[in-house]
């Protein structure tokens, strides 16, 4: 294992989760490419484009999602 201390999980969970969601958006928005043989070209530069602009905005938005989960639920 890495090691990295606990109090850095938000921001391993907001690498790892913008990571695969960018991934697989670009992924779709690539598909049109196939037939050009250039899916793979596009796909990188989406995802690393989209992976750069993603990550702030889950490092920002995360703990407030938290807050306003708690909020609009309730224990069962």
């Amino acid at each position: 294992m890495l090691g990295i201390p606990r109090r850095y999980s938000h921001f391993v969970y907001a690498v790892l989760q913008s990571g695969i969601t960018t991934s697989i958006a670009s992924m779709i928005a690539s598909v049109p490419f196939i037939g050009d043989h250039t899916f793979l070209e596009h796909w990188i530069g989406a995802w690393g484009a989209s992976w750069m602009v993603m990550l702030p905005v889950v490092i920002f938005a995360a703990p407030l999602l938290r807050r306003l989960t708690l909020v609009l639920t309730t224990e069962d």
